[in-house]
């Protein structure tokens, strides 16, 4: 029986700590074990842009993409099959908790790990943080490291 367990990163400290979570836990699993890691560039309803702006957006959303996967996601599959742990990963653009809840649905996943939220202030307390959005939406099970 396979397993896949969707990680979410971004590059920070915390991410990390999820990540090497994932890893400890697809070594007790063994080879049968996928790690798919998704890195999410944060798309916002509540940001405004100039029109200038808007003509430059698809150009940087693709450097902002780009970016994320040669930083983040690439470097962490490199280290995860040199360990030899499956890992597959994507770098999205949109709603991090929505698209995190549609990959676990996609990949049939056992669920997902990422770290705590290091969201505060106002927008967290008015729009909730993005950790607590996905506890409270997700399909499968999620894991919260911190």
């Amino acid at each position: 029986m396979s397993a896949t367990i969707v990680v979410g990163l971004d590059g920070s400290e915390a991410g990390n700590r999820a990540l090497a979570y994932a890893k400890r836990l697809a070594t007790l699993i063994g080879e049968e074990c996928t790690l798919e890691l998704v890195c999410v560039v944060e798309w916002s309803p509540y940001t405004f842009q100039t029109a200038e702006e808007n003509a430059t957006r698809k150009s940087h959303r693709k450097t902002e993409l780009e970016s994320a996967n040669t930083r983040v996601v690439q470097p962490a599959i490199e280290s995860l099959k040199a360990d030899g742990i499956k890992a597959n990963g994507r770098v999205l653009h949109g709603k991090v908790a929505q698209l995190l809840n549609n990959i676990a649905v996609e990949t049939n996943a056992e669920q997902v790990i990422v770290a705590r939220s290091s969201e505060q202030g106002l927008s967290a307390r008015v729009f909730g943080s993005v950790t607590a959005n996905l506890v409270m939406s997700s399909n499968v099970p999620v894991t919260v490291v911190s």
